[in-house]
């Protein structure tokens, strides 16, 4: 498969949240947010911003398919998209949407290219502050044009720990090694806690609900900055699943260390 400029599609997502999601910050009408799913809210804003990149995306890549949050949401078998040939645009159109509706500038765009299972490309774009980061498996990542090094982590590990939906006893195990660490609130936005994890806000993080548009991007980001990441099984994290545990660490050193503090 052949990537597309990866310099374009970062322009084409910027110009798309400029025109979908930022006229609309702090100025949501009447009838603009809506509840997916209890607790779960979307925007009018999530809606146009993967309209306006559905066609933006797939325009730019002849025979590529887009598995997009909402659409997804809307109609699960779009995953049995990734498990074919054609490459698969992975969109969050407004990543911390609930961010977003409150009136809190913590939200962003995501969007990566997998190719039969793998992620080719990523990017995240952050509207409120202009970061832009683009990855391309083998080739490293940028941010706004400055190549990502994830230097030495801090003492104690800044990490955030999203133990919220761990089974018992698992996530008792984990809440009691909170003390070793200095840990951070969740951002409720994937998109900046990646960023964070990328350019060294963030040392670790922890999650178990792996839906692929939140993940994806953020992994190949972090990869190709240096750092580590598995499942807590030990195995590649992989946008095929959902589900299991993800510890995100500065390397495999810490990861293993962390992962041995949490007894898995």
């Amino acid at each position: 498969m052949r990537l597309p400029d990866p310099e374009r599609v970062s322009n084409l997502i910027r110009e798309a949240a400029l025109l979908e999601i930022v006229p609309r910050f702090r100025n949501l009408q009447a009838g603009d947010v809506r509840e997916k799913s209890p607790g779960e809210v979307v925007t009018a804003a999530d809606d146009a911003m993967e309209e306006r990149l559905a066609d933006a995306l797939l325009a730019l890549l002849p025979g590529s398919v887009l598995v997009g949050e909402e659409s997804a949401s809307a109609d699960a078998a779009l995953f049995e998209l990734l498990l074919g040939d054609a490459p698969v645009w992975l969109v969050d159109p407004l990543d911390g949407t609930a961010n977003f509706a409150a009136g809190s500038p913590v939200f962003g765009t995501m969007v990566c290219l997998v190719h039969r299972g793998a992620t080719a490309a990523a990017w995240i774009h952050l509207p409120m502050t202009g970061q832009r980061l683009v990855a391309e498996c083998g080739s490293g990542a940028w941010l706004d044009g400055r190549r990502l090094r994830i230097g030495p982590p801090a003492e104690p590990l800044r990490v955030l720990l999203g133990t919220k939906f761990f089974p018992s006893p698992l996530r008792e195990q984990i809440e009691a090694t909170r003390g070793l660490f200095d840990t951070h609130p969740s951002a409720h936005c994937a998109a900046s806690t990646y960023t964070q994890l990328a350019t060294g806000g963030l040392d670790a993080a922890l999650y178990y609900r792996l839906m692929p548009w939140d993940h994806a991007p953020g992994i190949l980001v972090h990869a190709e900055a240096g750092g580590y990441s598995a499942r807590l099984s030990g195995e590649p994290y992989s946008p095929l699943v959902r589900t299991g545990g993800l510890l995100v660490a500065p390397s495999p050193e810490e990861w293993s260390r962390m992962a041995g503090l949490f007894g898995v």
